[in-house]
């Protein structure tokens, strides 16, 4: 019986595995080639502390090991970690269970709209318009990285821009058409239940 693989990746790990199955490599070398590739879009690197807590963990369960420290005069120490090969093995199982498998995620906009009927329905209008306009930016950026990137970057390493545009342009209709009847009346509802004392912000 072959032994089950338990450890689980976040989006990050996966990252950091990927990175180190081409080289081994510092954190901060990680960190720049994330960027420099646009995976920030998918991945959050924001805050490098995170990079450091991903890597303490793959190091714990072998999935990567110490290669060397780099010293060098007036820098501090970089330490240069490679894969393993459970490593390997554990980027390859984990990869193709979550292109099938979709995962129970708990973003904020679904936990918001599953409490509308505290909201007054004018003000739940307005802000689908803000959100609607961001939505407009981010989809535009999204354009200009993809016609930037054409014809120079193979369309293979831009399915996650293909796929996060086409996750905004079905939210933008969604959100037009919820729009649409909260206007016409057709989805109505009052949001007075908390009877709060506060002002009513606009």
């Amino acid at each position: 019986m072959k032994n089950e693989i338990k450890t689980q990746l976040s989006p990050l790990a996966l990252a950091v595995l990927a990175l180190l199955a081409e080289e081994p490599m510092h954190p901060y070398r990680m960190q720049a080639l994330i960027k420099e590739r646009g995976k920030d879009e998918v991945i959050n690197v924001r805050r490098r502390t995170n990079i450091y807590q991903t890597i303490e963990r793959l190091l714990r369960e072998g999935c990567i090991a110490v290669q060397e420290t780099v010293r060098e005069e007036g820098k501090p120490d970089r330490t240069v970690y490679a894969i393993t090969a459970e490593g390997r093995k554990l980027l390859k199982v984990r990869s193709l269970e979550m292109l099938s498998t979709p995962s129970q995620e708990f973003p904020e906009f679904p936990a918001a709209l599953s409490f509308l009927a505290l909201l007054p329905s004018q003000k739940v209008q307005r802000q689908f318009e803000k959100r609607t306009a961001a939505l407009h930016e981010q989809l535009n950026d999204i354009d200009n990285k993809l016609q930037m990137y054409k014809d120079t970057i193979p369309r293979l390493f831009l399915l996650e821009l293909e796929y996060q545009r086409a996750v905004l342009v079905a939210e933008l209709q969604w959100l037009h058409s919820v729009g649409a009847d909260i206007r016409a009346g057709s989805l109505a509802w009052e949001g007075n239940w908390l009877n709060d004392p506060s002002p009513q912000e606009e």
